[in-house]
């Protein structure tokens, strides 16, 4: 099935170089008919009457008269209310097989289906990047991680059990950890086939089935992790895509068989998200924005320093929500780090994303890459300096001078009250802000209603671990940032959301405890 998307989307040529036979294909000559529903173990046609939505490809252009359409890598077919029943009801049936199964026999196809990931790394690295945008570099880790959570989680499936408690007089009682049935997971843009695999490998370990509902604006990965779960020998209808945006998400979190939602997105849509999921009072994991501190003491080692801030704003040119955006900056250093960051920062190489020297790629698409630049612009109108980029950029390379390029930006003279220090810009912006003491910068670090990460570069163990303690964020990092193994729980205080995604903990996330007494005498009765 993996092998019938690469024909049919990329019409590759044998011995073609993988970058080459992707650039080279023209207007008509992809197959976008290709479904991207997929349920009951295949691929599904929606049957209803609605137009479908053009995908683009982020880093091209489909000819000169459209220069900010980029070219069509498929075509979408949301799902309604039909569909989604169907995709639910496939669950349903698999989740009778599969929850019955033991956690050894789940494990062993799980494992199956990281070695099949493991085997065909490069070809869903390149669709990541054909379909997102970010460089083939960061698109192979994205893969590995989502390979990793499913052996992280193939492991522990044999291990969940419940506690023996005695009780007097011979009585005893007992805990049983039980899946919750039909789990539902929506995934964002920026990292579509890894989230696919961090909400689908707990939730299978576990004995859940899953229905997921990939962004429409990236929606091609995730069909391939479910034909690899099944290609693995998992039961038909286990992982499930349904294709969609706003209404497909309403149906599948308002629908009465669906036992649970976990959510990437948004703050704003998160909360619709816990809204709709409490009318049927579903546990819900939400997994929302941010706007992280990370903050650099005088006696850091200034290189690691700028590293460390580099990787804090411009992975996946800078569309990550645990991003470290306001660098606050010790006074005293203030000069050699900036003159630093801006240095190592003009020197990233954007372009191509699919060759292996480019370290950044295109946005998202053509209303998101506006929306970055007017960011930078509302920064100029209200003081900041723009030390470096900021700009639109266009590749020499004429099929990809289209496509949705800007140079990464660092912000100078940034205050606390400005728009680009408060709010979530999602793009490759980092907003430079100086500081003088300890309790001052904690009480601004943490002067946000988002608390999904912050950083803290110093070379005093004691100051890092009190800094921490105090910082109101649910993913802290001392002397590096952005570091998400799989084994370590990852997720968000205040608006930033709800549980975790990751680590032992997420089992209990996609569990319920059922308490289990048991009399081994009479009734001592009061009646």
């Amino acid at each position: 099935m993996l092998q019938r998307l690469r024909g049919s989307l990329l019409r590759r040529p044998a011995a073609t170089p993988p970058a080459a036979a992707i650039r080279c294909l023209s207007s008509g000559s992809a197959d976008v008919r290709v479904p991207l529903n997929f349920w009951a173990g295949k691929r599904q046609t929606s049957s209803r009457k609605c137009n479908k939505e053009n995908v683009y490809e982020p880093a091209t252009v489909l000819s000169p008269s459209h220069i900010c359409a980029g070219r069509v890598l498929c075509l979408l077919d949301p799902c309604g209310a039909a569909e989604v029943d169907q995709a639910v009801s496939a669950a349903t049936s698999a989740f009778a097989h599969w929850s019955k199964m033991s956690g050894m026999e789940r494990a062993r196809i799980m494992i199956e289906a990281a070695r099949i990931i493991e085997r065909r790394r490069e070809e869903i690295a390149e669709m990541e990047v054909v379909n997102n945008g970010k460089s083939i570099t960061e698109a192979r880790l994205d893969v590995d991680s989502g390979r990793l959570c499913v052996e992280y989680y193939a492991a522990l499936a044999s291990t969940l059990a419940g506690q023996h408690v005695q009780l007097p007089g011979g009585s005893f009682a007992y805990t049983r950890r039980e899946p919750l049935g039909v789990c539902v997971g929506i995934g964002a843009w920026n990292y579509p086939f890894q989230i696919a695999a961090w909400k689908s490998a707990p939730a299978l370990a576990c004995g859940n089935s899953m229905v997921f509902k990939p962004s429409p604006v990236t929606p091609v990965t995730a069909v391939m992790l479910a034909e690899i779960y099944g290609e693995a020998g998992a039961p038909e209808g286990l992982l499930n895509v349904v294709q969609g945006g706003q209404e497909t998400g309403s149906l599948l979190c308002r629908h009465p068989d669906v036992a649970k939602v976990s959510f990437t997105g948004s703050v704003p849509t998160g909360k619709k998200v816990m809204e709709m999921a409490s009318e049927g009072v579903k546990p819900v994991t939400l997994e929302l924005g941010g706007k992280s501190p990370l903050i650099i003491f005088q006696d850091s080692d200034l290189q690691n320093a700028v590293s460390g801030a580099l990787m804090a704003n411009f992975l996946s040119q800078g569309q990550v929500c645990s991003n470290g955006t306001r660098v606050f900056v010790q006074k005293d250093i203030l000069p050699k780090f900036v003159e630093e960051v801006v240095r190592r920062t003009r020197a990233i190489e954007i372009g191509d994303p699919l060759l292996e020297s480019t370290r950044m790629g295109a946005l998202v698409n053509h209303p998101h890459l506006e929306k970055v630049l007017s960011f930078v612009d509302q920064a100029k109108k209200e003081g900041a300096t723009v030390l470096c980029g900021g700009e639109a950029f266009v590749p020499s390379d004429p099929k990809l001078r289209g496509g949705y390029y800007m140079t990464p930006c660092v912000l100078g003279g940034c205050t606390d009250t400005m728009t680009c220090v408060k709010e979530e810009i999602f793009g490759p912006v980092m907003s430079v802000l100086s500081f003088e003491t300890e309790e001052e910068v904690l009480r601004r670090a943490n002067d946000t209603t988002m608390g999904l990460a912050a950083g803290v570069f110093t070379r005093d163990v004691k100051r890092a671990h009190r800094v921490v303690e105090h910082l109101k964020a649910g993913s802290c990092f001392i002397n590096n940032y952005n570091i998400t193994p799989v084994e370590v729980p990852f997720g968000g205080f205040k608006m930033s959301g709800i549980g975790r995604e990751n680590g032992q903990v997420t089992v209990e996330y996609y569990s319920q405890l059922k308490t289990v007494f048991v009399e081994m005498g009479d009734v001592d009765s009061l009646f």
